[in-house]
């Protein structure tokens, strides 16, 4: 059995930051319990050597046809494959868009705290542990299921997602995409001992020096590169923030296209989406930043087709990341309940025209067109008969992102349209906001670093994290906070 994390840590704490983190640990060791098989999650046996002493759970649904794509979702911490599988979202849109997912799982014989070794080259590295044992469950599923070997995805959070990372640097020739929900940079650490400084944010490295440790982990590859999205909210005390910097670093200098981004909006979830496009201008590297949200898996129960999952212990009620993830590496394209089933795309999307509260929108006309669904920001928000659109009521600069799909006349969607950005005319109006250092760390104002507090945007020291000390912060643009003790004119 390997030592422990818990024991080791406990041996090594020296900082304040480090006591917070195993605290954070204790509250929820009590959390684990065993995996069930239950509604439609199944367990496979016999799908390799397993060097990595994991169990693997599947979720096929019926009738799915042969080269459908896999999914492979790596739980956190505490958690199980059927946490994973019943809180996640993942089943509904296997369902809808025809896929099987892979639900790994890992126990304490492995770690006391369940959590994958993402930590340790031993179990993260290629051909070995836990890393091996996944890549024999993928290539299990395309022998059991015909799963289509350049459709492979990889999910995970918090260690889940640390493993995810590692999976796609040490294995980008099996995995064409990847999802990372409050996670670390792949080969962050080497040893337990460096997993706190990974989680704390400390650990600062240039893009290129990320990039390495990605290039390294399979030497002599030469691409293609998975396409990856990365899940962060701003009030994340386990695993910091300043991970999902490095993940974009990481992956963005992998890929060759610079820190710069090509597309930023908005979406549901106080969510902001940070697109960062390839030579061909497709999307290579994604974030969401979430304003507020803590430790945990964004998820969006209800049934519309952009919410999933179930709200519980680190699944977050915020947005549902599953549908975005979905949609960002194009599972939803050919699949019935999902975009590309019938219609083309409708072409020529521009901007006609902005005012300060407006924006117009023109398109191509498809052949066969009952009528039009116009987005915004991930969201439905009209469905005119014609070719153009004026969406109203937009706050003065403010950016948003559009795309149009065809419908038929049975509202069949077709495939969305490429997207396009349009941003009104205007400066926002400023907002001030009075509050406690803790307050403000809460809303995603300001940021927490070895105990003191930092205004977001703008860095501006802030004195203590407590709630005892009151501080006035202005926003202006969204997102950039000033210490305005002073005044504050909004």
């Amino acid at each position: 059995m390997r030592p422990p994390i818990l024991r080791r840590l406990l041996g090594r704490v020296a900082s304040t930051a480090a006591l917070a983190l195993v605290a954070a640990l204790l509250s929820v060791a009590g959390t684990a319990r065993p995996a069930a098989a239950a509604g439609g999650l199944q367990q496979v046996t016999g799908f390799g050597s397993n060097p990595g002493n994991l169990q693997m759970y599947a979720y096929v649904p019926e009738g799915l046809p042969a080269n459908a794509p896999l999914v492979v979702a790596l739980h956190g911490c505490t958690q199980t494959a059927n946490d994973y599988y019943t809180g996640s979202g993942w089943p509904k849109y296997a369902d809808q868009w025809g896929f099987a997912v892979v639900f790994p799982q890992t126990t304490a014989a492995n770690n006391a705290l369940s959590c994958f070794g993402w930590f340790d080259p031993a179990e993260s590295g290629r051909g070995r542990g836990e890393a091996a044992s996944v890549a024999q469950m993928v290539e299990y599923a395309k022998q059991r299921y015909g799963s289509d070997g350049g459709r492979v995805y990889v999910t995970g959070l918090s260690a889940g997602g640390g493993m995810a990372a590692d999976l796609l640097a040490s294995y980008p020739d099996v995995f064409a995409g990847g999802s990372i929900a409050s996670g670390l940079p792949a080969q962050c650490a080497t040893s337990q001992v460096g997993a706190s400084s990974c989680q704390s944010g400390s650990v600062r490295l240039t893009p290129a020096q990320w990039g390495d440790k990605v290039r390294g982990s399979y030497p002599g590859y030469a691409g293609p590169w998975p396409r990856v999205a990365i899940w962060q909210g701003t009030a994340d005390y386990t695993v910091n923030q300043a991970n999902a910097t490095a993940l974009r670093d990481q992956w963005t200098d992998v890929w060759g296209i610079g820190q710069t981004p090509s597309a930023t909006d908005t979406l549901p979830g106080s969510t902001t989406r940070t697109t960062y496009d390839d030579a061909s201008g497709r999307p290579a590297v994604v974030t969401y930043s979430l304003a507020g949200m803590g430790h945990g898996l964004p998820v969006s129960p209800g049934s519309g087709a952009d919410q999933c999952g179930a709200t519980g212990a680190y699944f977050l009620n915020t947005i549902c990341s599953t549908y975005h993830t979905g949609v960002f590496w194009g599972l939803d394209q050919g699949a019935p309940g999902g975009g590309g089933d019938g219609l083309p795309a409708p072409s020529g999307l521009r901007v006609a025209g902005v005012t300060a509260n407006s924006v117009s929108l023109t398109w191509d006309a498809v052949e066969g067109a009952a009528s039009y669904a116009v987005s915004r920001d991930g969201a439905r928000i009209a469905s005119p008969a014609s070719a153009s659109y004026t969406d109203t009521g937009l706050a003065a600069g403010s950016s948003h992102r559009y795309t149009v799909t065809a419908l038929d006349a049975a509202g069949t969607p077709g495939t969305a349209s490429a997207a396009v950005t349009a941003t009104t005319p205007g400066s926002a109006p400023a907002r001030c906001f009075t509050a406690t250092n803790y307050a403000h760390v809460v809303a995603g104002r300001a940021r927490t670093t070895g105990g003191l507090v930092y205004a977001e945007g703008s860095g501006d020291a802030m004195g203590l994290y407590n709630v005892f000390v009151t501080h006035t912060l202005r926003e202006s643009p969204a997102g950039y906070f000033t210490l305005a003790d002073s005044g504050c004119a909004a």
